[in-house]
């Protein structure tokens, strides 16, 4: 399956977003900058927590909206990553009324409107 958008993050069994870093400031950002003279690819963490979220619940205008014709109510939510940066993500996997802030989560691939692109899960407890 083609990525939504190329340097978006790695692929296999555990992604990692791949952020930038600016090489004058230091600054993290995502995506990463075009900008290769100034921005240095860094991996972001593939774990974090809810740092805020809301539920989607009409379907979005399109374009830019890509997604299924049955539209589903969807969650939404800014996913603070250690203290690097917060990036703003679709939730899967959890029920909306379950959600909180500093609920942890994890970076997974997911399928929209026939592209790979990213979102956050519940994050399974350590065995």
């Amino acid at each position: 399956m083609q990525m939504i958008a190329e340097r978006l993050m790695t692929a296999g069994p555990t992604p990692q977003l791949v952020g930038g870093r600016d090489r004058l400031s230091g600054r993290i950002t995502f995506p990463l900058p075009a900008d290769e003279t100034r921005f240095e690819a860094i991996l972001l963490p593939s774990e974090g927590h809810i740092w805020t979220w809301t539920v989607q619940r009409f379907r979005p205008k399109s374009p830019p909206y890509v997604g299924p014709e049955a539209f589903e109510p969807f969650a939404i939510a800014y996913v603070q990553l250690g203290e690097l940066i917060i990036v703003e993500t679709r939730l899967t996997g959890f029920a909306f009324d379950t959600l909180k802030v500093g609920l942890p989560c994890r970076l997974v691939g997911e399928a929209l409107g026939g592209r790979l692109t990213f979102a956050f899960a519940p994050l399974e407890p350590r065995t």
